[in-house]
């Protein structure tokens, strides 16, 4: 990321963050936040050798560019308070750090080791202030562009290290969590919303991996309605965990982005998340459907208990589609009802912008015998609706 790419980014970044922020000083010496800008002003091309100098290696293309917009940032996301400019970057294990300490007891004959404390001795730190965390680069992991290795690592996570690929990709990181966790009203949520529409309508035209990529990337920006979309892909191609995406924006106190589909849940979802509950069973794990039994907002623990008083045998959707599919799983064999199930498809009609599949077939034992992960591929490369 070049000088042009970064100041229109972090001007975004600034403007969106100071809209759910104050920001002040964290000390009489900080220069205050000037023209709505979070960063400062950048860095001369001679502080940046200066720096260079110092620790004695050329920073890596987008760092480099980075200082040369601004001298360091504040707010980098909701748990790094302060990224070091020219003046104070430096090598994590020569800073009065308690990162430090982790390098210290250290041998040097273990520096083939590619362990946690290994990485942290020879890295470069370029976090000042951090929840319980640190930020730093690298420098023996370098990719064909001389970028460096990434890395956030906050002890509160129970998480080791979380690698990046270079410095810009994990700035581009803390500002899609800060979007997640402030879900700030602007115009980077509505972009992203049309993207989510977009590829919604290329979902239903018979687009797989297209849609995927952007429901993922839109889902770490918070928005939630991506989450459900996503989960529907995932689970027609077999992902048994697919319901991990929508367990905790359905939780008692999140405010979610997605408005409640209640219809949409209970006659397509709520079936889906009953069978994988049979099967975390077996496995002596919780299941999302009893996490959300427990931890879900009043009318997602109200369709729950309603669903479990009553469960009934599972419709398969509009009328239509609902009795093509009876008549194909009294096939004789399976071979003979996938040609019958898949004819049955051209009937399938969504229930709401919110359906992408015909979900509730995973949920119905007779039915989801037939959906293997290759046939689940092929029906979501169909058109659909």
């Amino acid at each position: 990321m070049d000088r042009e790419t970064w100041k229109p980014f972090l001007k975004r970044w600034s403007e969106e963050w100071l809209a759910v922020h104050d920001v002040e000083p964290c000390s009489a010496f900080e220069e205050p936040v000037v023209d709505g800008w979070l960063g400062f002003p950048p860095a001369s091309a001679e502080q940046v050798a200066e720096a260079e100098a110092r620790l004695g290696c050329t920073l890596p293309p987008s760092l480099r560019e980075f200082l040369l917009t601004t001298d360091g940032w504040r707010n980098a996301g909701n748990f790094v308070g302060l990224l070091r400019g020219t003046g104070d970057i430096g090598w994590l294990r020569d800073l009065d750090s308690p990162w430090a300490a982790d390098c210290a007891d250290i041998d040097d004959e273990d520096d083939d080791e590619e362990d946690d404390a290994v990485i942290l001795r020879r890295s470069l730190q370029i976090s000042l202030e951090a929840d319980a965390g640190v930020l730093f680069l690298d420098p023996a992991d370098v990719d064909e562009h001389g970028e460096w290795a990434a890395y956030e690592l906050f002890t509160w996570t129970a998480r080791g290290p979380e690698r990046h690929g270079s410095f810009s990709e994990l700035m581009y990181d803390l500002y899609a969590g800060f979007h997640a966790l402030d879900r700030p009203q602007c115009q980077t949520q509505r972009e992203w919303d049309a993207a989510i529409e977009h590829a919604r309508l290329a979902s239903l035209a018979g687009e797989v991996d297209g849609p995927m990529e952007v429901f993922a990337e839109a889902a770490r920006f918070g928005r939630d309605r991506a989450r459900i979309l996503l989960f529907q892909m995932q689970a027609m191609l077999g992902d048994r965990d697919a319901s991990r995406l929508i367990g905790s924006m359905l939780w008692r106190g999140i405010e979610s982005t997605w408005p409640l589909d209640a219809p949409f849940l209970e006659a397509e979802v709520l079936p889906v998340l009953s069978a994988g509950h049979k099967r975390a069973a077996r496995w002596s794990v919780q299941s999302t459907l009893v996490s959300l039994s427990k931890h879900g907002s009043e009318p997602v623990q109200k369709m729950i208990s309603d669903y479990r008083a009553s469960p009934g045998e599972p419709r398969f959707g509009n009328p239509e589609f609902d009795v093509v599919v009876r008549a194909a799983i009294t096939a004789p064999t399976p071979d003979d009802a996938w040609p019958l199930l898949r004819k049955a498809l051209t009937r399938w009609r969504p229930m709401s912008d919110d359906h992408l599949a015909p979900i509730v077939l995973l949920a119905d034992p007779r039915t989801a015998r037939l959906i293997t992960p290759e046939r689940g591929h092929e029906i979501l490369a169909m058109r659909r609706g």
